[in-house]
């Protein structure tokens, strides 16, 4: 690791600071669109701190700082992170804005980037921060860009049209929905910023953003059905502006910002979980009537028509083909000791490009052996790669970016030779038991996501064991591979998502695990699809359930069939008929041949 590199980078910024008068700075891992995935101009974090997951934040003062993580990360954070640098914090135990009052002492000035957080962040801290006679102050322009010389450009690549067969509505139609909503509840306006939203009310995708096919932009959408997008004029091919038509006006990205003063005696709605806290003072400072209300195009976007579970359907089948082709090349490379966790995510990247269209992968592989495993969200390096040891557990997390879908599967396998051991083979089961249960369940319409969490933590419960992540998440079509509003997870505070009712339509992933420290790590994950269900004799109600759309063999060797009850082994046997029917005919030679013999009936 490059400590003195990372301690001169916060020594920069720590005299930057002070240049402006800033006795402190926060800074979250996020872009000006609150995305899960940045681009690499946005990694601001990462480059100072070393820190290479998905989701924290770091406070800095001029004699301490701290970096914020949740549980997913506790371990990874010490590995990338030196300790004489920062103090580890666990949220939500802790809180970042209550660390820099009790830090920061009375008159403290802690600048923040307005682009980067949420309005109610924004409150937070100035709230907090005000009780200790310190104020927040929103910066001009980040402090982290005019330390960091080598920073990388946004991407210019073009975007390009998502085939309307594949998104099954014309942006059009779209377009006119969310104008008819806008006059419904009186808007002039609704500000878009999340960027998947984006791509899919103007049906284009876009290469700016690793792993989510989607383009730096800002959309204003008007009751007219008109619209204003803000993007690079260079990035739209002509084939793409036609397509929009003259409702749809280019206007270059970084007038945005001003443009929003054009907004003035309007009502616009703005999404405050999806738009950062600049946008609403931008609005705010125009004397624009300002109304929180949820982007109008999650919960269409969430729901996926006809065309798109179809398109789900041939990606998912092609993906499995991808995997099958791994897990048999697994069973014989792996037991030889030659295989570490890079050249399998590499392997197996491979063979998903060997299935055809293949435009990028849908995350980072989560390649993980033995103790890694334990890391439910780890990201292999060069620094962390191990070697696939004979008699161990591997976990690969992985999925792809296709036309017509967004695939994300993990399969938990043990490294021969020989059997698991006892409890890795009981606590397998259980996490099996679980998804089983949660794949099986039909439930009344208006069931949320957080009522159904439990149902995959039972058997882990009874025996004193539980995962710290959700159960399920959204998946998009051909878009984020963690998409909103809908997840499965336990309900805690109002936590986004769980209390959504899951809606025909709608596609999550089911994916309970359990990661023992230091040793190894399980998950098992197919995702799903919701979907009406009829139950004999049903008094009253409509009723829905799940259709499994991810095809690809468990491990056999992993189970422990004693504990398996007749009806969950009818669920295994019934699902590796359908991985069989799926599948092989795609396959041929041996890897045809290990496919038949790994879904044979337990």
């Amino acid at each position: 690791m490059l400590m003195p590199l990372h301690e001169n980078r916060l020594a920069a910024l720590r005299r930057e600071l002070a240049n402006r008068g800033l006795d402190g700075f926060v800074l979250p891992i996020s872009d000006e669109y609150l995305s899960e995935y940045v681009g690499a101009y946005a990694q601001r974090l990462e480059w100072l701190t070393g820190f290479g997951g998905s989701a924290g934040s770091v406070a800095v003062l001029a004699n301490k700082a701290a970096i914020f993580v949740d549980g997913r990360y506790t371990i990874q954070v010490r590995d990338q992170v030196e300790a004489k640098l920062y103090e580890y914090k666990s949220v939500p135990a802790d809180s970042l804005a209550k660390w820099v009052a009790d830090n920061a002492g009375p008159g403290a000035k802690i600048g923040y980037d307005g682009w980067l957080h949420t309005r109610s962040f924004a409150r937070a801290l100035e709230a907090t921060l005000a009780k200790k006679d310190a104020s927040a102050v929103p910066v001009e322009s980040n402090p982290i860009d005019a330390v960091w010389d080598d920073q990388p450009e946004p991407s210019p690549a073009p975007v390009f049209l998502q085939d309307e067969e594949l998104a099954g509505r014309s942006s059009a139609s779209k377009r006119a929905e969310i104008a008819e909503w806008l006059k419904s509840e009186g808007h002039d306006a609704v500000v878009i910023s999340a960027l998947d939203s984006i791509a899919w009310v103007l049906n284009v995708r876009g290469r700016d953003v690793e792993h989510t096919p989607v383009a730096l932009s800002y959309l204003t959408l008007f009751d007219d059905g008109t619209a204003d997008w803000f993007i690079a004029p260079d990035k739209v091919p002509p084939e793409v502006g036609a397509a929009l038509g003259n409702a749809v006006r280019l206007r270059p990205r970084d007038q945005f910002a001003d443009a929003l003063g054009e907004l003035a005696g309007k009502k616009v709605a703005t999404d405050p979980q999806r738009s950062v806290a600049a946008i609403f003072d931008a609005l705010d400072s125009a004397g624009a009537e300002v109304v929180a209300a949820q982007d109008p195009a999650v919960l269409p976007k969430a729901i996926k028509n006809d065309a798109e579970q179809a398109g789900h359907r041939a990606a998912q089948a092609r993906d499995g083909v991808a995997v099958a082709r791994f897990l048999h090349w697994l069973t014989v490379e792996g037991p030889r000791g030659t295989v570490d966790e890079l050249s399998a995510a590499a392997k197996l990247r491979t063979f998903r490009q060997d299935c055809g269209d293949l435009r990028d992968l849908s995350f980072d592989t989560i390649s993980a052996s033995g103790p890694n495993g334990a890391l439910a969200h780890y990201r292999v390096s060069e620094e962390t790669n191990r070697r696939l040891e004979p008699g161990s557990v591997y976990l690969v997390d992985s999925g792809g970016q296709y036309p017509d879908g967004t695939t994300d599967i993990t399969r938990t396998v043990w490294i021969g030779p020989g059997v698991p051991p006892q409890e890795v083979r009981e606590r397998f089961t259980r996490v099996l038991k679980g998804h089983i249960a949660l794949d099986t369940q039909t439930f009344p319409a208006g069931t949320t996501g957080g009522q159904l969490d439990s149902l995959a933590r039972q058997f882990l419960w009874s025996a004193g064991l539980d995962y710290a992540h959700g159960t399920g998440h959204g998946v998009g079509a051909f878009l984020a591979v963690h998409e909103g509003p809908q997840r499965i997870s336990k309900a805690k505070g109002g936590q986004a998502g769980s209390e959504q009712e899951l809606l025909a339509g709608m596609i999550l992933s089911n994916e309970p695990g359990y990661y023992k420290a230091g040793e190894y790590g399980i998950r098992i994950e197919n995702l799903v699809l919701v979907g009406p269900r009829t139950i004999a004799d049903a008094d009253e109600g409509e009723w829905l359930g799940f259709e499994t759309l991810t095809f690809a063999p468990l491990d056999r060797t992993m189970v422990e069939p004693s504990l398996l009850s007749e009806r969950e082994i009818a669920w295994w046997n019934a699902y590796h008929a359908r991985v069989q029917e799926v599948i092989a005919p795609q396959l041929e030679g041996e890897a045809r041949d290990w496919l038949l013999e790994a879904c044979q009936p337990l």
